[in-house]
């Protein structure tokens, strides 16, 4: 294991959100929290959703941060909200840290979570796990948390399309 859960979590969700802004827009409040479930304050209205695309550009720039900026970057995250740090446990996970109070927005939040993750990420120094994907059509975030640092890819679709790209050129120098 490279980093605790909750910083795996956090890292997963804060990937997926920015990832949902790549064409097409894929952003669906109800799907993200399935995949992502959140504990406190969800409005689950209009006003939220828009909130959440909002952060997008911000999240995508800190993930994507040189170590340094990296920190500047979490530094600012923290001092734009209110901490009210404890130690927690819930649905089943083992004691972690929640840095801000339930009722908070959850956009926050998830600025407040992605910043403590990346605190992880900076102080292991790690951040090369963090980056663009390699398919040159795509822009979004691959997030490498394996052993041996072997995903390049955002997703299956990107790794398959390079995967058989690479294939019909070897077979086509070949002939």
């Amino acid at each position: 294991m490279l980093f605790t859960d909750d910083t795996d979590e956090a890292l997963r969700a804060a990937v997926d959100l920015v990832n949902s802004a790549e064409p097409p827009e894929s952003l669906v409040l109800e799907e993200f929290l399935a995949r992502h479930p959140y504990t406190g304050r969800i409005d689950r209205d209009e006003a939220e959703l828009s909130a959440l695309r909002e952060l997008r550009p911000r999240l995508r720039e800190l993930l994507l941060a040189r170590r340094d900026d990296m920190a500047a970057g979490v530094n600012g995250a923290l001092a734009d909200v209110d901490l009210t740090p404890r130690l927690t446990r819930h649905d089943g996970a083992d004691w972690h840290l929640h840095a801000v109070a339930d009722d908070h927005p959850l956009p926050e939040r998830i600025l407040i979570e992605t910043a403590m993750a990346l605190i992880d990420v900076i102080r292991a120094d790690e951040g090369s796990r963090i980056t663009v994907c390699d398919d040159a059509e795509c822009q979004a975030i691959a997030l490498d948390l394996s052993r041996n640092r072997s995903k390049r890819y955002c997703s299956t679709a990107c790794a398959n399309r390079n995967a058989v790209a690479a294939y019909r050129a070897r077979r086509g120098a070949g002939a």
